[in-house]
């Protein structure tokens, strides 16, 4: 029998040590992606956003990088309300 078989991939990412830090990634791609799709539906871009958040272009691309989940609340807040859009943050069960 296979060490991890039956197991969920949680599971897997927990045992492995990386479940918090791969879990962080998933969110913040997810997040990138809805702001991607927002600002295409919206006609916003880069430059424009930049302009709304007080920010350089450069600091949008950073905020925008699926890759990147250091992202604080604050930042999350003011992409937000730059799109038109509020932040809705939940807990959920595991």
């Amino acid at each position: 029998m296979l060490p991890h078989e039956g197991s969920s991939f949680d599971g897997f990412l927990e045992e492995e040590g990386i479940l918090e830090e791969v879990s962080a990634r998933a969110r913040k791609r997810l997040l990138a992606l809805q702001l991607a799709d927002i600002m295409k539906t919206s006609r916003i871009t880069k430059t424009r956003l930049a302009r709304e958040l007080h920010t350089s272009r450069a600091q949008v691309d950073r905020l925008l990088d699926p890759e990147n989940a250091a992202i604080t609340l604050e930042s999350l807040e003011r992409l937000a309300h730059a799109v038109g859009r509020r932040l809705v943050i939940e807990f959920a069960e595991p």
